[in-house]
């Protein structure tokens, strides 16, 4: 177990700890990107919850329900049940950072309607994935202790597809925004003046993906070190 969470290993130092840091970062610049364009409010007064609505109407996507959930930006499209879900922060909210955030999950129920081929891989390697975030890391502890490569080998694979997942998930983020602005601006809910706020937002949660998938990136490639290194 030590091995594997050392902070003093020259691996976690050079590949997991800067990617860990800039992960942090992206975490502080959506928190506070949300906070300061949560004080703007826009012209139209559209809440989270209409705007959402509304980006749906414009691309021509019926069925899907909004439903208000409790926390704090626990914002999700619900692709089993067809429901967008908005939390509090964002659902009843007229800021110009609560209508971006309500349109980009919008803009997943719009992927999902127009068959957007990445999200469909991402859907179809779920299972997998959930199967790799339990069994990976205690595989290779497991097989580092009892000397066991192959089975060192088993959960470097099925790690690997959580970093297949988290690579696949950035296009899908990345083009939920598009949509989402595209939307906001062509059908204008939101102003010339108001819409690069918004943006803003999204861009600075985009890097909370990006941030995650550099960590497991980094991870990866240090079990790979790592086992090559105990041969």
């Amino acid at each position: 177990m030590f091995m594997l969470y050392n902070p003093f290993d020259p691996l976690f130092l050079m590949l997991v700890l800067p990617t860990m840091l800039f992960a942090m970062w992206a975490q502080h610049q959506v928190t506070s990107s949300f906070k300061k364009y949560s004080q703007q409010m826009t012209s139209k007064r559209l809440t989270g919850a209409q705007a959402a609505q509304e980006v749906l109407k414009h691309a021509g996507v019926t069925g899907v329900t909004i439903e208000r959930v409790s926390g704090h930006l626990t914002d999700h499209f619900d692709p089993r049940s067809n429901v967008i879900r908005l939390s509090e922060s964002v659902h009843n909210s007229t800021s110009v950072a609560a209508v971006g955030v309500a349109a980009h999950e919008a803009g997943h129920a719009i992927q999902y309607a127009n068959g957007y081929f990445p999200i469909k891989i991402r859907a179809a390697i779920i299972p997998a994935t959930n199967i790799g975030s339990k069994l990976a890391m205690p595989l290779v502890l497991i097989g580092i202790f009892m000397s066991m490569y192959g089975l060192i080998n088993i959960g470097i694979l099925l790690f690997g597809t959580v970093v297949l997942f988290q690579l696949i998930t950035l296009p899908v983020e990345f083009d939920a925004s598009r949509r989402a602005i595209n939307i906001l601006g062509d059908s204008a809910l939101l102003t010339r003046d108001e819409l690069p706020a918004s943006k803003k937002v999204l861009t600075a949660a985009a890097l909370t993906y990006v941030g995650a998938l550099a960590v497991s990136l980094a991870q990866l490639l240090r079990l790979i070190a790592m086992s090559r290194r105990r041969r």
